[in-house]
């Protein structure tokens, strides 16, 4: 059976450093794969396993738009049927034809085969122990991360564990959203946090891969999920250990200069080289589509500028008085120049506009010229992750430390408005501050569905006027051109 590779992904330094300019993402079959036994086959079987995050099935549209249908923005954009899918979705109108939940039910896919390959083909190979244990916690991680995906926006899914090959049983049942997590999503991280290098132990060209601290935060952020609250401080701790920082200035976890990639506070992100031919929807795109999307439409602000994702008067009224995020996040009639242009509350239906991801021209000239990475985890995240845990726990007392070193990053320094709380007062502090930090990151929904077996989700959406939510639509529908296709699936209840 051919092994299906990318070109891009077999140039290690192409991926992993924004400087480079060999990453030709040409998709070509080898059909002497399977016999390819040396360290740069392993290594390339392994880049191809990254490559389906970068797409827009994933993280380079439908996972950044989840905060759309999480109540923070609204689409924006052009009008008519432009980002229709997105619109039903935030407005709680869709169907099983729904194109976005397509996306994102089939984006994981092909990742989920590249690990598959990996961790078939890699432990037996005859190369050095450093680049196999390495390889091997990279597909593990990767895995895990897919199926964490999917499991949270789509419950019980499709399991495969090995490469499928000729023969195999290609209507498979949607296994349990359980055994998913404690057979393959939790072992798979355990696995990678014992496997993969510190972030430190990596050399130039491969920044950006999976590390040991990138999958303790992602399974502190599984076990948080799951309700295990020491599980997940266990795991913030060994964040903590290994070395992540907060950056001093928030705004360098963003943006598309070579300084605002994989910092300090990094633990994972999405790596873009920009300067592609590739089309704009291609899987071979290497741009992030962040700054494209939610410039301010039409305001040769940025390459593009579509005017997407554009921030609630609702979400807009919840920073605190004195948050320096709110300059850093947003765009508002007043704020502070960008790029030596002022911002007009007509640019916008909303009267606002995503500011935290735009690069200006100078940087990215074009729509698909963007290098900046998209942030999936990050250190400020683990620790609002600890401060939660350990509230939960009962801890209240102790939750104020990992809670207020967020805060005093945004200028939020009086400790007394969040000392003396009670839990209940505690837990709206914590997931307050969640929303403001991760504003715009994708993290929204899923915090908002993992609370009080999301109860909290449908009374937010009730609170703003999104009265079409209901339980239903805590989980996405399978896509009916899926089920039509296996007639083994079945559909989420209520669709």
């Amino acid at each position: 059976m051919k092994k299906i590779f990318y070109i891009g992904f077999i140039s290690l330094t192409a991926i992993f450093c924004s400087c480079s300019d060999f990453l030709d993402k040409s998709p070509y079959e080898d059909p002497s794969a399977e016999t390819n036994t040396d360290e740069a086959s392993a290594i390339a079987m392994t880049n191809a396993a990254y490559q389906p995050m970068q797409r827009p099935k994933l993280y380079n549209m439908r996972m950044w738009a989840l905060d759309i249908v999480a109540g923070n923005s609204e689409v924006g954009a052009g009008g008519g049927t432009d980002g229709i899918e997105t619109i039903q979705l935030a407005n709680f109108t869709t169907g099983a034809d729904n194109s976005a939940a397509i996306d994102i039910w089939r984006g994981p896919n092909p990742g989920i085969m590249y690990c598959n390959t990996v961790l078939q083909s890699v432990p037996t190979m005859n190369i050095s122990e450093t680049i196999k244990n390495r390889c091997i916690g990279e597909a593990k991680f990767l895995r895990a991360n897919y199926y964490f995906i999917l499991v949270r926006l789509f419950g019980d899914v499709p399991l495969s564990l090995v490469p499928t090959k000729p023969g195999d049983d290609l209507y498979p049942v949607r296994t349990s959203k359980t055994t998913i997590y404690n057979d393959v999503i939790i072992p798979d991280l355990i696995d990678a946090i014992n496997l993969l290098p510190t972030r430190e132990e990596y050399d130039d060209n491969n920044k950006g891969r999976a590390s040991k601290g990138a999958a303790a935060g992602t399974l502190a952020k599984v076990y948080l999920t799951l309700g295990e609250y020491q599980k997940s401080i266990d795991m913030c701790n060994l964040v903590e250990q290994l070395g992540y920082t907060l950056n001093a200035d928030y705004s360098t976890c963003f943006g598309g200069e070579a300084k605002n990639k994989n910092t300090p506070e990094s633990l994972f992100e999405i790596q873009y080289y920009g300067l592609t031919k590739a089309g704009f929807w291609d899987d071979e795109n290497q741009a992030s589509w962040l700054s494209t999307y939610m410039g301010p439409r039409n305001s040769g602000w940025v390459g593009g500028g579509y005017g997407w994702n554009q921030p609630t008067q609702e979400f807009v009224d919840q920073y605190e008085q004195g948050d320096l995020r709110k300059d850093k996040t947003i765009l508002y009639e007043g704020c502070p120049p960008f790029d030596g242009k002022q911002y007009k509350s007509t640019m916008s239906s909303t009267g606002y506009n995503v500011r935290k991801f735009l690069v200006p021209l100078s940087i990215s000239p074009d729509y698909n010229t963007n290098s900046a990475s998209i942030i999936v985890l990050r250190y400020a995240d683990v620790l609002l992750m600890k401060a939660e845990a350990l509230n939960e726990l009962g801890q209240t007392v102790n939750a104020e430390e990992p809670l207020y070193e967020v805060r005093k990053r945004a200028g939020l320094t009086n400790r007394a408005d969040i000392e003396g709380l009670t839990q209940d007062e505690m837990r709206a502090k914590i997931i307050h501050e969640r929303r403001i930090e991760l504003a715009f990151e994708g993290h929204r929904w899923f915090d908002m569905i993992r609370l009080n077996d999301g109860q909290y989700a449908l009374d937010f959406l009730h609170s703003i006027g999104k009265v079409n939510a209901s339980r239903k639509h805590l989980l996405f529908p399978i896509p009916q051109k899926e089920i039509d296709a296996n007639h083994n699936l079945k559909q989420n209840t209520g669709y």
